[in-house]
């Protein structure tokens, strides 16, 4: 487990969980919200985030944290280790209500309050999302595909983890 991408429905976690996995493993953390977002809530250029990533990936090590499922296909072939965070809609919803007016390390701004766009995206995900995820999977088989559905589940593989 080198290159690894953590994908999921936005607030199930992926950034925690990513913050978490670069403890214990030592590979570098890059943020793909880091990588899109200016402070000021505009994003870069398609063509400046697509640079970005491309310099992360021909690195040796890396973890990725974040959907973006433009790009999602490129990580998954690039990666050797995948981990869904494949969790119900309402754990989903509390993560981002919780995180609300919270700094953090992966977003360049404090998010102070709800978004129906985002929220919308949110519970449409199930529907429209996860499908074009699990196809992926599928296609990227012979890669090492984490699929956690729960945060016992994700917590449990971390503390395994030497």
């Amino acid at each position: 487990m080198k290159k690894v991408i953590v994908i999921g429905c936005p607030g199930g976690g992926k950034s925690t969980f990513s913050r978490a996995l670069h403890d214990k493993t030592g590979l570098p953390l890059h943020h793909l919200d880091l990588m899109y977002w200016n402070a000021d809530k505009t994003t870069v250029e398609k063509s400046v985030f697509l640079e970005r990533l491309a310099a992360v990936l021909e690195k040796d090590a890396w973890i990725l944290d974040g959907n973006y499922a433009s790009t999602m296909e490129m990580r998954m072939a690039a990666c050797d280790t995948v981990i869904f965070l494949d969790y119900p809609l309402d754990v989903c919803l509390d993560g981002v209500r919780r995180r609300r007016g919270k700094p953090r390390a992966d977003m360049p701004w404090v998010e102070q309050e709800s978004d129906a766009e985002f929220i919308a995206f949110i519970q449409s995900y199930r529907a429209q999302q996860r499908p074009q995820v699990l196809a992926l999977l599928e296609k990227y088989g012979e890669k090492n595909v984490l699929v956690f559905t729960s945060r016992a589940q994700a917590d449990n593989f971390l503390s395994c983890l030497l």
